[in-house]
């Protein structure tokens, strides 16, 4: 490992080789906001030059890649293609965006998110390199860039099998699509989002998408609408590329047994990761022997590669820990970081059917009453009698970004819970803590006493106007009520009659571990979306 990080300014407390990483890749945030438009492209053709000083240009070109774009769907038919081929011998790497918890999330190597130790010997590597060649003319890149040459950096000194790739934004300017000569595209589902960068329309949104198009190369797309699709199938037809839709997974051929990851729209994605695993298996030559030509079956390979899959942050669910030891409640969390209307539509389904159904994974309790009624079921009749019995009280709990339009989100969103009999009794809205120009550490970071809650204050007017039928949000139907915390006068929130507004997630996960042990006969059943990064935030706060 270099020293050439050295230069960075000195700290005021010791911090660990990876907090001074982190630090230097927060620095590499711009302070231009994602909406900007201008500088088309921002000097896409300068990221062959930073391939070039990190000696990246030779190795990149002999990766045999799997570049995946789309609007909804592409980390989940990425991170299925991962498990396909992994499952079939493969040596995996997968380069996925964002990460929920740690940043290492983005980079995993058979599965797994790559080691602390391997991560900064990698980074600095990069890191010291691009300093020392870096110019005005050159600068060094921005966040996602500086990810994207580290993920070909560690895919290529590890010398990989494949390398699965999922856009960051976009396509045709992203930083993945550096590579020329891809084995096979996808373009999973298309639907409205960074509208404020990508285009109004959803042929121009296409038209960015498939942009990672190359000349010849086989791309697999899911059934489209047909704006979308017309423009998807011009491109295709511009650079000679046979582009063919994939259909849903037959759920029959997964014989009995589930996806891993949940959800009905996933055997979309399903679909579309067994055609690139199929064309990325014949396009490398081994097809043989894997009895891929069987259209009325799937090799084991694949079937446990489709089943063992997962991913943390969509259709997850976690009950909440706090309650699992002597203290009694019942608490679970249902996380999925949908942000479009559409996914915010799929969301509502699966949270709906997931609580219809009873499913909680993940729960040491319930694994426990397993182990021990293997002989008799009779403890495990009688605690499913228990829980029939308990009352629930679904909780929303939100945030999204402020270039989204929550009056596009939110009725998507109560609109389909209330189709399957859902109605939340309450819907809390707060800032994520992840901040946008800091990458941070697992360490849940200390509440911001002057946070900034306005764009939650919208938010909650939205979704009183919504629940209460009236247009406009108008500011006298949702006067808000503060309530000051007995032990602290900063421990306020917010409150109407159906949300309430906090400063800080953890004093909404206070506010619904204190409703739990006042309320023990009832199972509260807190649905957190509109945010990946409010997911990942949840994550961090309920496991830390």
């Amino acid at each position: 490992m270099s020293g050439g990080h050295t230069e960075l300014p000195e700290q005021k407390h010791a911090v660990s080789p990876y907090e001074e990483a982190l630090e230097a890749l927060s620095s590499l945030i711009t302070k231009r906001t994602r909406a900007d438009r201008s500088n088309k492209g921002d000097r896409f053709d300068i990221l062959f030059d930073y391939l070039k000083m990190l000696e990246l240009d030779g190795p990149i070109s002999e990766m045999k890649v799997i570049h995946v774009a789309g609007t909804k769907g592409k980390g989940s038919t990425c991170t299925l293609t991962e498990s396909i081929l992994r499952n079939c011998g493969f040596h995996t790497g997968l380069f996925t965006s964002p990460h929920l918890i740690d940043v290492r999330e983005r980079f995993r190597l058979d599965g797994v998110d790559i080691c602390e130790e391997k991560f900064l010997a990698y980074f600095w590597w990069c890191w010291d390199r691009l300093k020392e060649r870096s110019n005005e003319d050159i600068p060094m890149p921005t966040y996602f860039r500086f990810l994207a040459l580290l993920a070909f950096k560690i895919f290529s000194a590890e010398q990989v099998d494949v390398v699965i790739l999922e856009v960051g934004l976009g396509g045709k300017y992203d930083a993945t699509n550096v590579v020329q000569a891809p084995i096979v595209c996808g373009i999973s589902s298309l639907g409205y989002d960074h509208m404020e960068i990508l285009g109004n329309t959803l042929g121009e949104i296409a038209g960015e998408k498939a942009g990672i198009f190359k000349h010849g190369i086989p791309a697999f797309t899911v059934p489209q609408l047909d704006e979308a699709m017309s423009v998807l199938e011009k491109k295709a037809s511009e650079l000679d590329v046979p582009l063919q839709i994939a259909p849903p997974l037959d759920i029959n051929l997964l014989n009995g047994l589930e996806l891993g990851l949940h959800g009905e729209h996933q055997y979309l994605n399903a679909g579309l990761a067994v055609a690139l695993c199929r064309t990325w298996l014949q396009k490398t030559g081994y097809f043989e022997g894997m009895f891929l030509d069987e259209i009325s079956s799937l090799p084991e390979q694949f079937i446990k590669g489709l089943t063992t899959a997962s991913l943390q942050g969509r259709a997850q669910i976690v009950p909440d820990p706090y309650f699992n030891g002597e203290s009694t409640g019942d608490l679970v969390f249902y996380l999925d970081g949908a942000h479009s209307p559409e996914s915010m539509e799929m969301c509502a389904r699966w949270f709906s059917l997931a609580i219809a159904e009873g499913i909680q994974q993940q729960n040491p309790l319930k694994e426990q009453l397993q182990d021990k009624s293997r002989g008799s079921n009779d403890l495990m009749r009688k605690c499913q009698k228990e829980d029939l019995r308990k009352n629930s009280k679904q909780i929303l709990l939100f945030n999204c970004m402020s270039v989204r339009d929550p009056q596009l989100l939110l009725p998507r969103l109560i609109n389909a819970c209330a189709h399957h009999g859902v109605h939340f009794q309450k819907a809390l809205f707060v800032p994520n803590m992840s901040m946008y120009n800091k990458v941070g550490s697992y360490t849940v970071p200390q509440t911001d006493p002057q946070v900034d809650l306005s764009w939650q204050l919208t938010l909650q007017r939205v979704w009183e106007s919504l629940i209460h039928g009236k247009k406009g949000g108008d500011d006298k139907n949702t006067d808000s009520i503060y309530e000051e915390g007995k032990e602290d006068k900063e421990k306020y929130l917010m409150s109407c009659e159906s949300s309430s507004v906090f400063p800080s997630l953890p004093l909404a996960i206070r506010w619904l571990r204190d409703s739990v042990e006042q309320n023990k006969s009832v199972r509260f059943q807190v649905l957190v979306t509109g945010s990946l990064h409010l997911v990942g935030d949840v994550l961090r706060c309920v496991k830390k």
